[in-house]
């Protein structure tokens, strides 16, 4: 396939996205009557032949990872992009728990009678058409897949270029699966080029097919997608997530907290990227928490006060409350309290996640109430913030707007709804 694009770019690009758009509708009808426990049953088949195609997918995936380096990718990027038989396990086990979820489609979300006689019910259906735009990491071809297939709907996936073999792997996969239980394989598309060219086309060019676009990836990334996409968007910009600490916090759950917050895995969306501390807990908090992460190898960057009280910590300036390091990298400031913690997630968040540590259960909700960002923690680490943990099964990523979907976004959060009006020949008076 992308031998012929290079012949006749253009023209190709267009013929070959346009025939995914119309197999995908096509594939939308068909699985909107689809029999009972179908897509269920597709996506137990599609975790046992993951787990079965875990030597090609690893093979596929090495081949990814060689190429990547020999690029200079970044670490960060190197780990979002690498696979393992633990993450091969991790993707299977989490089509089985998207399986064994509710089944979001035709649930009744409200019902009503009219003092006519007209009984009135709110159905959940599929979105319809998602396009699902990523960048390297491989297993969201995997959870995107699931949770389109969960809701009844069709999927265009436009994986990155780094995971391009790793993703082609695994959509074979899911491909299997779909077969197995009688859906059509046209219900999980995966764009066959890595050409960029072929993302414009699916942005700008494929409203007559597409509902809904999902970005997943790097801000450069998103800002295109919410630039140049004709169909509505579901995404955020960036995890910009902040811990704080405040001044009754118990030293050594700050510590673990923080550490897991920043540390367990520092290049995605969830990882803290900002500390704030209580001014008059700083002496106490600052030196084990700086302790413990710069013996993990994390860069500090505090403000004066931080300096003054932890050696070795580098000046932070302005930009450092802007950025999503991705890296192990976090900046800390000292706050005079809950209100200038808040004041300043406002003023520099992306609405991702935030954390409160402390032990008194009403300065949390006071946090709750005053920070307003799509997932909130008291006295829990920001890397919770994966539909996975809570419970979802899997997720395509956090959703940082106020409209149709915030915080993960799982299968529920992939349907829409239509209204459903019965009556007994009842007819509208002038």
């Amino acid at each position: 396939m992308n031998s012929v694009i290079e012949d006749n770019k253009a023209a190709d690009i267009a013929a070959v996205m346009t025939s995914i758009g119309e197999k995908a509708r096509e594939a939308c009808r068909d699985n909107a009557g689809s029999a009972d426990g179908a897509r269920d049953r597709a996506l137990e088949c599609a975790a046992d032949s993951l787990e079965r195609a875990a030597p090609e997918i690893l093979a596929a995936n090495e081949q990814d990872v060689r190429l990547a380096r020999d690029k200079s990718l970044s670490p960060a990027m190197l780990d979002r992009l690498m696979l393992d038989s633990k993450r091969i396990d991790a993707m299977a086990r989490g089509l089985r728990e998207v399986a064994a979820r509710p089944d979001p489609l035709g649930a009744v979300l409200a019902e009503w009678e009219r003092p006519n006689g007209l009984n009135i019910q709110r159905v959940s259906v599929p979105l319809g058409v998602i396009g699902i735009v990523y960048e390297s990491r491989p297993n969201v071809t995997a959870d995107a897949a699931a949770l389109c297939i969960k809701s009844g709907n069709a999927v265009i996936l436009r994986g990155g270029s780094e995971s391009f073999h790793s993703s082609q792997a695994i959509h074979r996969a899911i491909v299997e699966g779909l077969g197995a239980a009688g859906l059509s394989a046209d219900t999980v598309q995966l764009v066959p080029t890595r050409d960029r060219d072929a993302v414009g086309f699916l942005l700008r060019e494929m409203s007559a097919y597409v509902d809904v676009i999902v970005p997943r990836g790097g801000r450069s990334l998103i800002e295109r997608v919410q630039q140049d996409a004709r169909v509505p968007v579901i995404g955020h910009l960036e995890g910009l997530c902040h811990v704080y600490l405040h001044d009754d916090a118990n030293t050594q759950m700050a510590v673990d907290i923080v550490v897991n917050a920043k540390m367990r895995r520092t290049g995605i969306c969830g990882a803290a990227e900002t500390l704030l501390v209580h001014r008059q807990a700083a002496s106490r908090l600052l030196p084990p928490v700086v302790d413990a992460l710069t013996a993990l190898g994390c860069e500090v960057r505090g403000d004066e006060q931080v300096q003054d009280t932890v050696a070795g910590v580098r000046a932070a300036d302005e930009s450092d409350w802007r950025t999503e390091y991705l890296d192990a990298i976090l900046s800390v400031r000292c706050v005079d309290g809950l209100d200038a913690a808040a004041e300043h997630i406002e003023r520099y968040g992306s609405g991702h996640t935030e954390c409160i540590v402390t032990p008194d259960a009403d300065v949390a909700g006071e946090f709750f109430r005053k920070v307003d960002s799509a997932i909130l923690l008291h006295n829990a680490s920001t890397q919770f913030a994966d539909g996975g943990e809570f419970g979802m099964g899997a997720e395509i990523g956090i959703a940082t707007g106020r409209i149709h979907a915030r915080g993960p976004v799982g299968a529920e959060q992939l349907t829409s709804y239509k209204y459903l009006v019965r009556g007994s020949g009842q007819v509208r008076q002038a």
